[in-house]
């Protein structure tokens, strides 16, 4: 289950208590209920019903009974929340029935289950996960019906109940972060703009646009295979380096993909990276890729992710530089700086990047949250979560010849926390998009440019940036996308200026140690990039104060389970 939020612009869905009809849609599409009888609704002492028999014919006919007009009475329904119910109810769904078996038979699938199956469980309060999967695979199986709504409660074998006050929990989740989101937003349009005009920048026209490539070309793209012994481990790394070496070192940049990604997927910035003369690695995490996404939907694995990558990713990139030193003077000619590389990661890949530049592992934040009853809205939660299977110990994979990073939507809360973060003291930039439900800004990066231990660190917040490249999705997901009505994709060749920009400008200066460089690092630089409608906001480490101090507020006055700690400045 995937929720995308909305651009700032856009209110968040109000809260169930108000019972319009479009919520108890939204309810009723996302959680399979028992069609042999009735809707069972538990609400405290009271319990309430509805014939299925009723949505069956109203779905089908536009026919709304007398039962069911009693309830869309209750709820104030007009004209419009009518017909956007019906279609809700029969709108299909074209999944692969056996690859969803497949997926809810995962430890990730189960996990997802889990949290379904407390909101709508069987009748008397048992988790309905179990009869709630039989039933979406029944019906994506019939090739008639295929995945409606409706076909599922057909397909429920025994009665359920919806479990009214959790859902109303978890709604006012989804409305208390929707609201501290805009606020965010508009916290980051503020701070950005009162520190552009106290900086002292060039006249940016008159400097190289490093949105466009370098001067240094780039060389036709190299693949190695590698195996470290130790480990067991086989993965392949793409190399992409420049046509003409610069003077000097090379810096190097090790580029990590993110969960069911792949190398390929960020060869534009490798070769953006490699104009201005680095020499790019982009290495293969074979137990979390495509790869492995595909041997799961195929039947060859029962895991989405391997569990042990949460120690495999930071090893790759670990021995991924050992082989770089192994191979710098026969290739290289020596020119290689591996003393001082710089790791970019996406998503579970902003994970191995954080982890090598000094995070730890936070074994006690991970049992306070995953071990709540109901999560917030927060599917990273699902991934970090998996890490309490991990053998307890401590984990250090502090790599010191890593003394930078650049991390996009990375996942933190949980799995490092404020303990584990405070932990990284090189200088790091932090990318956030404020449409992203995989890693929502407010919880994953904005606690985690605060708990970060170093005054060389950046917040940059994109609005409507929604976790993926969502031109690298292929014909099934994009289609899965397109059933979103209010699902406003970002312009990818905005989102490609922005990272072009700000890689090149981060490396210069941490990598390759060009102070000439640092202009572009600027509140006054993001603000001459931007572009609407998917606005960027850059500050640096003189907004920590002021950002814990809006996160301590929005905790103060929401529910502590979605934001459940507060958060202190470093200095």
């Amino acid at each position: 289950m995937v929720a995308f939020f909305s651009s700032h612009q856009r209110s968040f869905p109000k809260t169930v208590k108000n019972l319009t009809l479009g919520t108890l849609a939204a309810i009723l599409t996302t959680f399979p209920v028992n069609a042999a009888q009735r809707l069972v609704f538990i609400y405290g002492p009271i319990n309430l019903s509805l014939g299925i028999d009723s949505l069956d014919t109203f779905a089908r006919t536009g026919v709304v009974n007398r039962e069911l007009a009693d309830y869309m009475n209750l709820a104030g329904v007009n004209a419009e929340q009518k017909a956007e119910f019906r279609e809700a109810l029969s709108k299909r769904a074209d999944i692969n029935a056996v690859q969803l078996s497949r997926f809810l038979n995962t430890p990730t699938g189960e996990k997802i289950l889990t949290q379904m199956g407390n909101l709508v469980s069987i009748q008397g309060g048992r988790n309905g996960k179990y009869a709630l999967r039989g039933a979406m695979v029944q019906a994506a199986l019939d090739p008639e019906e295929g995945l409606t709504l409706l076909n599922v409660l057909n397909h429920l074998a025994v009665n359920m109940q919806f479990n009214i006050e959790d859902i109303f929990q978890v709604a006012g989740y989804v409305e208390l972060l929707g609201q501290a989101t805009n606020e965010v937003v508009e916290e980051m349009r503020t701070l950005s703009s009162q520190i552009a005009q106290t900086e002292t920048v060039p006249n940016f026209s008159n400097l190289p646009d490093i949105r466009q490539p370098g001067k240094y070309g780039v060389a036709p793209r190299r693949v190695i295979q590698l195996r470290d012994e130790s480990r067991q481990q086989d993965f392949y790394v793409v190399l992409i380096q420049p046509q003409q070496w610069r003077e000097g070192k090379t810096p190097v940049i090790i580029i990590s993909h993110g969960l069911a990604s792949r190398p390929e997927d960020f060869e534009e910035r490798a070769r953006q990276l490699a104009s201005y003369g680095y020499l790019v690695a982009l290495p293969q995490h074979p137990g979390s890729d495509f790869q492995q996404l595909e041997s799961m939907l195929n039947g060859f694995s029962r895991e989405l992710f391997k569990l042990n990558d949460f120690v495999d990713r930071p090893l790759d990139i670990s021995y991924l530089i050992d082989e770089l030193e192994r191979r710098n003077d026969r290739e290289f000619g020596g020119r290689l700086d591996l003393k001082n590389v710089g790791v970019m990661g996406h998503s579970f890949g902003g994970y191995g990047a954080l982890a090598v530049a000094g995070a730890t592992l936070d074994f006690n934040r991970l049992e306070e949250v995953c071990g709540q009853r109901i999560w917030g809205p927060n599917l990273s939660l699902v991934l970090q979560c998996r890490a309490l299977d991990l053998p307890r110990k401590d984990y250090n994979f502090r790599d010191e010849r890593v003394t930078s990073a650049l991390v996009i939507n990375p996942v933190t809360s949980v799995i490092f926390g404020a303990e584990g973060l405070s932990q990284v003291k090189i200088p790091v930039i932090l990318g956030a998009g404020s449409s992203d439900p995989a890693t929502p800004a407010v919880i994953e990066q904005l606690q985690a440019f605060v708990w970060i231990n170093t005054d060389d660190k950046y917040f940059v917040l994109v609005q409507g940036q929604a976790h993926v490249n969502f031109s690298k999705l292929d014909a099934s997901m994009k289609a899965l996308l397109d059933s979103f009505p209010d699902l406003t994709i970002p312009k990818q060749d905005i989102m490609d200026q922005y990272g072009n920009a700000l890689l090149v400008g981060f490396a210069e200066v941490y990598i390759a140690k060009n102070e000439a460089f640092r202009p572009f690092l600027t509140s006054a630089y993001g603000e001459y990039i931007s572009q609407e409608p998917n606005t960027m906001y850059l500050v640096g480490s003189q907004a920590e104060l002021p950002l814990s101090q809006l996160f301590n507020r929005l905790r103060a006055s929401r529910i502590p389970p979605i934001f459940p700690r507060n958060i202190q400045p470093n200095n």
